[in-house]
């Protein structure tokens, strides 16, 4: 009997079994998650967010930016320059900037001397009137030792004038255009001493750690023997030496190589005592291996490996050279006028009975405590940031 042939009526391809359920349908493939990105930071950038949070640290850093930025526009931010004095208002005392309707301005003095004591005395003088103006025309200059000019950015609208903003010293001259312009000495000084104690260190300490055996001796009582001498004597030994014919800026770079043969031991100890521990260092065997020299070794791959200690230690350094130079030039062994730095100025605060009636001498003194303290708060943080051991 033959096989039934289907219905031609009926469309196969539309047709479900009559029995079971519907099958479902397969699930959408699920979207493959992104990509992990993964983000290295440098040991730079790991240093300068733990600085960041140091809020110490910050405004140290903020003021060491400042005083630097006014000792390198010192001409421009300085009223007057360090040859202007005007010997009738010798002590003057500070004036007071006001302001009325017809502008910014201070007002003169009126000086009477003792018949008995010969003592100078002023009384401020409502009748003299003295304009002040931002951005006045005053004496010529060169601004950053390049660019002829003649703007100064506060002083009297009246060249011939003269204001005495922070009070005058025993000579007339302005305190304040003193103190501007003693900034660019007393912190450059501390760069160049701290740059030159640097090399010293690095050099003496990295010779020291990488060779050790006799060399390592012979060095060690070197950096002992210098460690011994009393600081004092040795730098009022020393500056005494410098011969007196000598110009002011030939004493200047004398002072810093003074200050930077005496600066050098402790950093030297230190690295020495680092390479101590990193010579066994398979990276520092790797090098000598592949045959690199020991200048190669230590300056490439010796030194960069604790590099950051070592800008901690750069930091810290510069509040002693400054007060070194401050010591030697307030004892009148240092700098000498006509070089103004904040040691010399404080020459005149010497005397106690010019301090009862010009307190304003100590000014320098106090900048000298503001720009240590801002170099030591930002040297600590720097240190702290550096620290790989610091939790």
């Amino acid at each position: 009997m033959p096989a039934e042939l289907p219905d031609p009526t009926i469309d196969l391809s539309t047709s479900r079994p009559a029995e079971g359920p519907a099958p479902s349908p397969e699930p959408a493939p699920s979207p493959e998650p992104p990509a992990e990105r993964r983000y290295t930071a440098s040991q730079w950038r790991l240093v300068w967010w733990r600085f960041r949070s140091h809020k110490l640290a910050m405004a140290g850093a903020a003021v060491v930016l400042l005083l630097y930025l006014v000792a390198l526009f010192a001409d421009f931010l300085a009223p007057y320059g360090t040859e202007r004095f005007d010997g009738d208002h010798t002590y003057a005392p500070p004036q007071t900037l006001q302001l009325d309707g017809d502008g910014l301005h201070v007002h003169g003095y009126t000086a009477t001397v003792d018949a008995d004591t010969y003592e100078q005395t002023y009384t401020e003088d409502p009748e003299q009137r003295v304009s002040v103006g931002f951005f006045v025309r005053g004496e010529e200059y060169r601004l950053l030792g390049l660019i002829p000019f003649d703007r100064h950015l506060i002083g009297p609208t009246d060249p011939d004038a003269t204001v005495y903003l922070l009070g005058g010293d025993r000579t007339g001259h302005d305190l304040l255009s003193l103190l501007i312009h003693g900034t660019r000495v007393s912190m450059t000084i501390g760069l160049v001493g701290v740059a030159l104690a640097f090399a010293l260190g690095v050099v003496v300490g990295g010779i020291s750690g990488y060779v050790g055996g006799t060399t390592d001796t012979l060095l060690q009582r070197l950096v002992e023997f210098f460690m011994s001498i009393p600081t004092l004597p040795l730098w009022l030994g020393l500056a005494a030496a410098l011969p007196y014919e000598w110009g002011p800026i030939q004493r200047y770079f004398a002072i810093t190589v003074i200050l930077a043969i005496i600066g050098w031991t402790d950093l030297a100890r230190v690295v020495r005592g680092r390479f101590l521990s990193l010579r066994g260092e398979d990276f520092v065997t790797s090098a000598r291996l592949d045959g690199c020299r020991p200048p190669r070794v230590i300056f490439r791959h010796m030194l960069p490996s604790f590099s950051s200690h070592l800008i901690a230690s750069l930091s810290l350094s510069i509040p002693g050279m400054i007060l070194a130079e401050t010591s030697l030039s307030f004892l009148g062994l240092g700098l000498q006028s006509p070089v103004v730095s904040w040691g010399v100025l404080l020459q005149d605060a010497q005397n106690v009975r010019v301090l009862t009636s010009a307190p304003w001498l100590l000014v320098p003194g106090l900048a000298v405590v503001v720009a240590v303290l801002a170099l030591n708060f930002a040297g600590d943080g720097l240190r702290d940031a550096a620290d790989p051991y610091r939790k």
